[in-house]
């Protein structure tokens, strides 16, 4: 009995269906096991099976972060990162202009890291699939109650070792002057107050100049990362506290009102290689 060309079709497609969610299945076990192989060592049982049910992506995940700054041909300064503890999960605060702030970051994590993304984030396929992996939280800016929720699973996650980024403006700074930042949200603050982790600033400038100050186009421009001294909520003054995003984003002004005049990068040539290195040159811009 010949069938016809609709219900050929049809098969085809259940087939294809069917082979795609096998594929996507056993990337899952592959993905997993390789965690838990890299990550549970030295750790008790109910932490390995933690990162190993958070789908935390392999370590060379930070040297394909890399790639893609090079490609894009940044040239980045980094200073103060000695002040990340190597020995304990922490929570990074940022001000946020661009897309690379996350690519730029998460790259020099020097343990897993999760990151606080907008809901509407969920819709983009193949990116949302990749954050879950990256224990990445998605806030619903317009519930509370979610927002206290995800809140809750940061303390969890940082509980269980892994440390948690969030730009507190909420959005994008979209502002001629990088010292314009949006007000921070204090209750981005209650990750560190409820887990007693400490706060690591981190101060990033020149990241918008890369793509969104001409989009469509990717420059090369010059980044510079500052990593504060860790904040310790209980050791700050009663004022502060109440205020913690009000004294974050002061240091964060301060850094990046340094930094804007401070970086500039120039290359030489090294004889007999044809190989341009980038030499890191500081100076007072005039």
């Amino acid at each position: 009995m010949q069938r016809c060309p609709t219900h050929n079709r049809l098969i085809q497609k259940r087939r294809l269906f069917h082979d795609s969610f096998y594929f996507d299945h056993c990337v899952r076990n592959l993905l997993s096991d390789r965690i838990h192989s890299d990550f549970s060592g030295g750790m008790d049982d109910r932490k390995a099976l933690a990162l190993r049910a958070g789908h935390q992506l392999p370590a060379d995940c930070p040297v394909a972060l890399k790639v893609i700054a090079w490609l894009a041909g940044t040239r980045l300064t980094v200073i103060g990162e000695e002040h990340i503890p190597k020995d304990t999960p922490v929570l990074y605060i940022s001000n946020h202009r661009s897309y690379f702030d996350i690519i730029l970051t998460y790259a020099r994590c020097p343990r897993p890291t999760g990151y606080v993304a907008k809901k509407e984030m969920l819709k983009i396929p193949l990116l949302s699939r990749w954050m879950k992996f990256l224990h990445c939280q998605f806030l619903d800016r317009s519930d509370l109650r979610a927002g206290l929720k995800m809140i809750l699973s940061c303390v969890d996650l940082i509980k269980n070792g892994v440390s948690i980024t969030i730009f507190p403006e909420g959005t994008r700074g979209k502002g001629s002057n990088e010292l314009e930042m949006l007000p921070f949200h204090e209750g981005s603050f209650k990750v560190a107050t409820k887990s007693g982790c400490p706060i690591i600033p981190i101060a990033i400038s020149g990241s918008s100049a890369i793509f969104e100050d001409h989009k469509p186009y990717v420059r090369r421009r010059d980044v510079t990362i500052e990593y504060g001294a860790p904040i310790y909520p209980a050791q700050l003054s009663k004022e502060d506290q109440k205020a913690l995003g009000k004294y974050t984003q002061g240091l964060l002004k301060r850094c990046c009102g340094d930094n804007c005049k401070m970086v500039n990068i120039c290359f030489s040539y090294l004889p007999g290689r044809g190989v341009l290195f980038p030499c890191l040159v500081k100076f007072p811009i005039r």
